[in-house]
């Protein structure tokens, strides 16, 4: 399909969770909906999807990205008009929260609280994960920030440990209110 022409521009940067394994349908469902959508990964996730990597830029038509630019490497994607950190691990949540940017994706959503670019983040946790004391801060904290974090009812509800429902990712949740916050 390649890139879209809009001047809508979705940034949809993946952590290594099991969601990340089917970001396809999420890819055409955006633009579908007009979005030019930009992939980023964590390492980890990219490491996941090696193998999908080349066929997701030909969706996107964009480099999919998952590390830091070197001294004088030029952007390779336009400007965001929102980013849909999704999904979100305990790590990646954590790390973002307090500002732990040692992987590209990370270090992108921490800096994009000041520079105003709207936010939205859905997790992908565990409910021993939750219960961690850390995680309430983290949420707060990005909350607090102006991310818009989708925990709980209509957005991600967490499960048992080993139970997770990948299938069940509410990645509609996660698109609306991508659309909600651009208006």
């Amino acid at each position: 399909m390649g890139a879209m022409s809009t001047d809508r521009v979705l940034y949809l940067l993946g952590a290594a969770a099991p969601p990340v394994l089917d970001l396809v349908p999420v890819i055409e469902q955006a633009q579908a909906d007009g979005w030019d959508v930009c992939l980023g990964l964590t390492p980890t996730a990219a490491d996941w999807l090696t193998e999908s990597i080349p066929s997701l830029e030909q969706l996107t038509g964009h480099p999919v990205r998952h590390r830091h630019r070197r001294p004088g490497e030029a952007d390779p994607w336009p400007a965001a008009d929102v980013a849909l950190v999704a999904p979100a691990t305990f790590n990646t949540l954590n790390a973002w929260a307090l500002g732990l940017t040692s992987a590209w994706l990370v270090a992108f959503a921490a800096e994009a609280i000041g520079k105003g670019i709207p936010l939205v983040t859905m997790p992908c946790v565990n409910q021993a994960l939750v219960a961690h004391p850390q995680f309430d801060r983290t949420i707060a904290t990005l909350r607090g920030a102006g991310v818009e974090v989708l925990l709980g009812p209509g957005g991600f509800e967490p499960n048992p440990p080993g139970q997770g429902r990948p299938a069940g990712y509410p990645w509609p949740a996660a698109l609306e209110a991508v659309r909600k916050r651009v208006g």
